[in-house]
């Protein structure tokens, strides 16, 4: 390879230093975001300008913006910026809040040690603890064999995902009667065109006040009013403390206000209640975006007990991840549909 020819980049050698899939390359190509070049051959050829500008794209989606919000902050758009910048500086604001509250917590603690009392071990660990834990076990429903399933220092976002017929509906509903005070969000929440989700939030203002904000937000990330929209934003603008078990969270949305949405729920900060949620849709489940608190639960096709899966390439699970998701438009071709292949 002469010296020309080495200062560009296969979209593999890309995606690899910049540490996501040559798909994700692909996906910035289509959105307008990136145009790289081309060898005599007509390969993509990825140099100097088009790897700043993919880091650049990669850092911005590690704040938990979408494709579409990028592209817009890119473009130069300040309301967008503005907007998301407003929404980081009250996540660092909430976690400024915790760590003041360790920090008096762990002085207290040293106080006591100085003054000779030794402290609970319990009150060492809630002192130290970046987040409060919460997790569940639980002997695993049919199609399992009664198996435990334990998940430990649940996180913010959690995905579950399978495929048709590997009971990660059942696994669903079995967190929500063994999470504390959770609550199960099924598909008829759009049950008569939402008419019983829009009189409760006519009933209660303060309610409707919170969905009507952030539909704002949703909006000015792309996405379009819906019917599905409102019920979903009803559900998690609740004020009573549960935690959500959503069943495919995709239900309704499309493309635009499904990126919108992921993008939403990620910008809701540190304090925020956990959230699980079934999804079938790599605009929901982006495996090159899943930050440190987000959690994949993998329902395996053979029914072997759900998984944890790191978003990493290679890992254990992730290409069965992988290949249970698709695009919105695929998936809104094929809902409820089962591959069928003849013995």
């Amino acid at each position: 390879m002469n010296a020309a020819a080495a200062r560009f980049l296969s979209p593999s050698e890309a995606a690899r230093q910049l540490g996501i899939s040559a798909k994700a390359l692909r996906l910035y190509e289509e959105r307008g975001l990136i145009a790289p070049g081309r060898t005599p051959a007509g390969w993509r050829a990825y140099g100097a300008a088009e790897m700043a500008r993919c880091a650049e794209i990669v850092e911005l989606r590690a704040l938990g913006l979408s494709v579409g919000e990028v592209a817009r902050i890119l473009s130069g758009d300040a309301v967008m910026l503005d907007r998301v910048l407003a929404a980081h500086e009250a996540t660092l604001e909430a976690r400024i809040r915790h760590c003041g509250d360790s920090i008096t917590r762990v002085r207290r603690l040293r106080t006591d040690l100085g003054g000779g009392k030794m402290p609970a071990t319990r009150d060492v660990i809630g002192a130290v603890r970046t987040r409060p834990a919460v997790g569940v076990a639980f002997d695993l429903p049919w199609p399992w064999g009664g198996e435990r399933f334990e998940l430990r220092d649940i996180k913010p976002l959690n995905y579950i995902v399978g495929p048709l017929g590997s009971g990660k509906t059942r696994l669903a509903q079995r967190l929500a009667e063994a999470l504390p005070e959770a609550s199960f969000v099924g598909l008829d929440r759009t049950a008569d065109g939402g008419a019983p989700v829009r009189a409760r939030l006519d009933a209660d203002p303060a309610h409707n006040a919170r969905v009507e904000a952030s539909l704002a937000v949703l909006r000015a990330g792309g996405a379009m009013d819906s019917t599905a929209l409102t019920t979903l934003l009803a559900a998690i603008e609740a004020c009573d403390g549960a935690i959500l078990v959503i069943d495919m969270l995709e239900q309704g949305l499309d493309a635009a206000s499904q990126e919108a949405m992921i993008a939403f729920l990620r910008r809701r900060g540190p304090e925020a209640r956990p959230l699980f949620f079934l999804t079938r849709s790599n605009a929901i489940l982006d495996l090159d975006a899943v930050g440190d608190d987000e959690a994949i639960i993998l329902c395996p096709a053979n029914h072997s007990r759900p998984i944890c899966v790191t978003p990493v390439p290679g890992a254990p699970g992730y290409e069965a991840v992988a290949t249970c998701l698709a695009s919105p438009e695929v998936r809104a071709r094929t809902e409820g549909m089962m591959a069928w292949r003849p013995s």
